[in-house]
């Protein structure tokens, strides 16, 4: 079953003194470029999270990113006291004595170096079982999004790709009248010269341009591309760089066909297959 690589996920945890928001976003890519936004407490933990990810996701442009919210009373991140009160005395001794204001004092000594001071939060391995379970949610519901969003690409691949054996069907139909319409064409062209001919000869040079003009082989190996795309389509795994493979030997074939058509209305056909094809090509760089 194929997946799409658009996708996104979350998860909310909530913790006794903090909020933590979990979101995975992604976008088609050729490859995985993943991109990991997490506190800084949490960073030893960055690399488990990478392959977590990367297992998970294979292919895309990913956006991880923990946002923690702090809900409790508490904070970090205190007043220096001796250091806010060692810079109030010394902004006295600067002013003139009656003329300080302590209020205004205050304000400007609490915006000097190192008058807060944060603590930095050590990891609780406990609080990180919790997240890292939550990650796997989220994990989840990106890709429940992704197989979603490509149910639908599904169903307009196997249409274009039914399309695209009806033209072929139309092309072998034409394929007779093609041939007796280059024979006569031919046969016009040698009665307006205007010149005996050798009928034998003719004959053989027509076999010989003919041959040239042949779509058999091509006939046969787009309908095999064709089952094979829709066989492809329908294994467990997600295969969009091989479809995207499967998808260019049809093309070569269309164009090929195409080339040696020599024919209006087979024409017709084949620029209605590749007009099916390019939609294809459009959605399959989605693919997974």
């Amino acid at each position: 079953m194929i997946q799409s690589m658009t996708g996104y996920g979350k998860a909310i945890l909530q913790l006794p003194t903090k909020k933590v928001t979990i979101e995975i976003k992604s976008l088609n890519s050729k490859n995985l470029d993943l991109n990991v936004r997490i506190p800084s407490y949490y960073k030893e933990k960055e690399l488990a999270v990478r392959k977590k990810l990367a297992k998970a996701l294979i292919r895309g442009k990913v956006d991880f990113s923990i946002f923690v919210e702090m809900t409790a009373d508490e904070t970090s991140t205190t007043i220096n006291h001796g250091v806010v009160k060692d810079y109030i005395q010394q902004l006295k001794n600067v002013v003139q004595s009656g003329s300080s204001n302590d209020v205004e004092l205050l304000k400007m000594a609490v915006k000097m170096p190192d008058a807060l001071k944060t603590e930095r939060e050590a990891l609780d391995e406990n609080e990180w079982t919790l997240i890292d379970q939550n990650i796997d949610v989220a994990i989840n519901e990106i890709v429940q999004y992704r197989r979603d969003e490509a149910a639908s690409l599904e169903i307009d691949f196997k249409e274009r790709i039914a399309n695209i054996k009806q033209y072929l069907e139309e092309v072998k139909a034409l394929d007779s009248d093609r041939i007796e319409n280059v024979k006569t064409r031919l046969k016009k062209a040698i009665d307006d010269l205007k010149v005996d001919t050798d009928q034998n000869r003719f004959e053989q040079e027509l076999i010989y341009y003919l041959e040239k003009l042949d779509i058999n082989e091509e006939k046969v190996r787009l309908a095999n591309h064709l089952d094979y795309f829709l066989e492809t389509l329908a294994t467990p795994d997600s295969n969009g760089k091989k479809l995207g493979f499967v998808i260019q030997e049809m093309g070569r074939e269309i164009n090929t066909t195409g080339s040696k058509a020599n024919f209006a209305p087979m024409q017709k056909a084949v620029i209605q297959m590749k007009n099916e094809l390019e939609q294809i090509k459009e959605q399959i760089l989605n693919v997974l």
